[in-house]
């Protein structure tokens, strides 16, 4: 008789145990997360919090031990150089990856334990997200709120609305495939916010938007700040980080270099020249005399 594979919320519990990498070194944290796991009282439990996070690709550390947290209400900016493990670990902190080691709790909740449950909590905008591009952008829209439980007459009332606020109403019945860069990023924003989540993880949401739209989705989401949600957002723009963020982190070789308040963060500088110090790996261009023109 044939196996059948188990249930995806039956998977084996993660391994608590330290894993056999090598050990890495020293990296200066601001706000070290202490290694006790977060509470579980109501309204005092962070909104993400990850304990010692480990993901490897064959020889590659990608994600070596984060822990992390993130508060309630925040918008808390991950930043990092290329390469720098923080798709990997927003992947594994919202259930689309499993790690190696560690935890991953959403308001309190065992995302690996219960990953229906946590995932019902969370809105995401991975990178490099693939789409249903067959589907018109309305039809989309739809389709992610109805794969949500969710009611038809208030997907086809928020659709509208997304649409609207998102600058999508006259092409809601194009086909995504016809959309420009810009337009299939906010599109794939739109069925991330449908059903109204606690928490919104958002892997560079600004590429490729224009300087409006742009504008249009940091007053969505701030407005959705106030009203008592979380957003995580990942970005290379630091000024923008700096701007529209309150809390952030540093990641860098799959080490959380920093994290905390932006003022904490930068610590009297720019995010960005905090950012380089941190990171380290600036290059100098004496060796291209010949680039000059006089």
């Amino acid at each position: 008789m044939a196996h059948e594979p188990e249930p995806r919320d039956q998977l084996p519990p993660l391994a608590d145990a330290a894993p056999a990498y090598p050990a890495a070194p020293a990296a200066p944290v601001l706000a070290p997360a202490t290694p006790t796991p977060p509470t579980h009282a109501a309204g005092t439990a962070p909104a993400l919090s990850v304990r010692g996070l480990w993901k490897k690709f064959g020889e590659k550390i990608a994600v070596a031990g984060i822990d992390l947290d993130v508060p309630a209400g925040s918008f808390y900016g991950l930043v990092g150089p290329n390469g720098a493990g923080k798709t990997t670990a927003l992947s594994m902190a919202t259930g689309l990856l499993r790690p190696d080691f560690g935890s991953v709790h959403v308001h309190g909740l065992d995302l690996w334990a219960n990953p229906l449950e946590g995932k019902r909590l969370l809105g995401i905008l991975p990178d490099g997200v693939r789409l249903f591009d067959r589907l018109t952008g309305a039809q989309l829209i739809t389709y992610a709120g109805l794969l949500r439980g969710m009611d038809r007459e208030t997907v086809a009332e928020r659709t509208a609305d997304l649409l609207e606020a998102l600058g999508l109403a006259a092409d809601a019945n194009t086909f995504v495939v016809d959309y420009s860069a810009g337009m299939t990023k906010k599109i794939a924003l739109a069925s991330a916010l449908i059903h109204a989540p606690n928490l919104l993880v958002l892997d560079e949401p600004f590429e490729a938007v224009d300087p409006v739209s742009a504008a249009n989705i940091r007053e969505i989401l701030n407005g959705y700040v106030a009203s008592g949600g979380t957003v995580i957002v990942s970005s290379h723009v630091m000024d923008l980080v700096q701007r529209m963020c309150d809390h952030v982190a540093v990641i860098a070789g799959g080490h959380v270099l920093a994290a905390g308040t932006v003022d904490e963060v930068r610590a009297g500088q720019s995010l960005e020249d905090r950012f380089v110090d941190l990171v380290g790996g600036r290059q100098t261009t004496e060796g291209l005399s010949w680039l000059r023109t006089s």
